[in-house]
This record gives structure tokens, sequence and C-alpha cells, in this order.
């Protein structure tokens, strides 16, 4: 974002004067989100202020606070016309986001505010974004960083383990430190999202990728997971979320596996342990989510498991009607 935000407003919602980031709505409403939120809420603003607008502006240069019910009733509309109802609800939800900083900041009244968040949410359904990988696929992923044994491999391996073995998300293993690791319990302490924390187990391979990767890490205190420079050189320096992306995809395409994003693991994680019949709110806690509908949510394991699921209900036909 810049270093300065719009707040005077022309007649058609766009801006031209700028004011410190900690008086813009949009800036103070995404601070309090994780990175991994944050993207994904500073794109649903940024379609909003396009929708206003006719695509002259993006969420920086909106004059929220001018914005009232006939402006969010007309973003609901095109919303619910040209998007799932899923990335709908995630737009109208960060707008009634950027609207409550607005009153908190003093630039809405309260009458205003809830009249303009007084809109319903966009009904429908959609199917679930992302998949599951197959075990074939996560094994031409390890794979590929066995071809040899230099110290990127052996982290990528190591990464990809715990992105398997622990369904972290992005920004999650990027914030692990070593101190984080317990060698001999195999627990990780993770930090999550709305700043709460987990503990994760390494185990089998995933514990095994990892104890490999810290031999040639070395004990030296810092990020779990380093960049590595020019030369293979092992620096000190924290890899971003963005780096991940780019490391899986160049894994996946050294493996041959068809695309999956980040997020996949997550689901694939969490997935295995649905269909290895873990408890719900064993899922939930090692998932880190607030509630067991929502790691529900994640379930990628397809027809097979319904197939499997539909045998354990007994049907006691014990005849034939055949002449």
């Amino acid at each position: 974002m810049m270093n300065t935000f719009p707040v005077t407003v022309t007649h058609d919602l766009t801006t031209t004067i700028y004011t410190p980031r900690s008086q813009h709505p949009v800036a103070v409403y995404l601070a309090k989100l994780s990175p991994g939120s944050r993207r994904a809420m500073r794109h649903a603003l940024d379609v909003v202020a396009g929708i206003l607008t006719s695509g002259r502006c993006n969420a920086e240069r909106l004059d929220w606070p001018a914005l009232r019910y006939q402006h969010t009733a007309a973003v609901r509309a095109v919303l619910a016309e040209r998007y799932s109802s899923a990335m709908a609800n995630k737009a109208l939800a960060a707008l009634r986001g950027a609207l409550a900083q607005c009153w908190q900041l003093g630039q809405m009244n309260a009458e205003e505010y809830h009249r303009a968040c007084k809109i319903d949410l966009v009904r429908g359904s959609t199917l679930p974004k992302g998949r599951a990988l197959a075990f074939g696929e996560l094994r031409a992923l390890f794979a590929s960083c066995a071809v040899d044994s230099s110290l990127i491999a052996r982290r990528d391996a190591a990464m990809l383990g715990v992105l398997c073995g622990g369904g972290l998300r992005r920004a999650e293993i990027v914030a692990l430190d070593l101190d984080d690791y317990d060698a001999d319990s195999g627990a990780l302490k993770v930090f999550g999202k709305g700043h709460k924390e987990r503990v994760v187990y390494m185990t089998n391979g995933a514990k095994d990728a990892l104890e490999v990767w810290l031999k040639a890490r070395g004990s030296e205190p810092g990020p779990l997971f380093v960049r590595i420079g020019k030369g293979k050189k092992m620096t000190m320096s924290r890899l971003t979320d963005q780096a991940v992306w780019h490391i899986l995809q160049q894994r996946m395409q050294q493996s041959g596996v068809k695309a999956f994003s980040p997020h996949d693991l997550r689901r694939t994680f969490i997935s295995t342990l649905w269909d290895a019949g873990a408890d719900g709110v064993s899922i939930q806690r090692l998932a880190g989510h607030s509630s067991i509908q929502t790691s529900a949510k994640y379930d990628r394991r397809g027809e097979e498991s319904k197939r499997r699921a539909a045998t354990l209900v007994h049907v006691p036909f014990s005849g034939s009607n055949a002449e």
C-alpha cells in the first residue's frame, strides 16, 4: 500500500487528498488481519471500490466514510449478480470491516454506519475450492527433493513435510523459529491466525525430513526455514510466504504434479485426518480452526469416501422377489 491514503471525496466517491495511514479505514482494518487474510480482503475491497466507481479507483482511493445504504445495497446487488456467493459474502464482510473502522475513527456517526451495514448475505452454495493431493503426488514431490543432497533440497523436503504433516498455512510456516520445535517429542508450536497458538506434531516421514534439514541448518537461533542465497550458501534470513509459493511451484513443475496451491497441502492434511477416523475436536485443534464446522469444510476426500461411508449402512434384505 501507499504511505498515505485519500480521504477528501469528490462527487463520484474518488479522492484527491491524502492523510496518514492511521486515519484511513482500509489501512486500519487490514492492519488487524493476518498476512494471508490481508491479501484476500484487500482484493475484496478493491472489487468493492471498482464497483462503486466503475473501475476508476481501488480501495486506496475510495472515500469510505461517504458510503451510505444506497451505495452498499448497490454493491451487494452487483456482487450477487457477478460473483459466487462465497466471494460476494467475503467482499461484504470486508466492506463491513472498513465501515466499522470509519465509525471507530469518528468519520461516520453510528446511525450512518448501521444503516450502511444493514445488507443481507448473498444466498447460494458453491463447490468447495481447492483439492487434496493423492499419496502418489506427495511421493512425487518428495522425490523431486531427493535427486540431490543440496541445502535447498533438504530445506524444501522439510518444508513439504511440515506443510503436509502439520497442515500449516504459508504465513505460519515462515513465522516458525528453531526454538518452536522440540526434537524429542516432535512438537511444533505454531502461531496462527488471530494470534492463537497451537501445537502440531511431526511424526514419521515429516519428522525424518525435518531432522535431516536441522542437521544441515545447525543450531543457530533464528527462523526454522531460511533463505539460501547465491552459491547455495545458507543465510539466517527468514523466508516470505511468497517465497514458499515459488518453491512449491518449482517442485510442482519438477515432479509433474498437476497444479495445486500451498493451501491444498493444508486441505490434504485435514482430509487425511478425516479419512483416518480422527475425531473432529482433534482435527479442529490441529488445524487451528475456531470450530469443527470450519474443519469439515476442508474435507476433500471425494466420492470414494462417500462410497465407503455408504457401506456402513446395513439394509436387512434377506430374500429375493425375483420369480
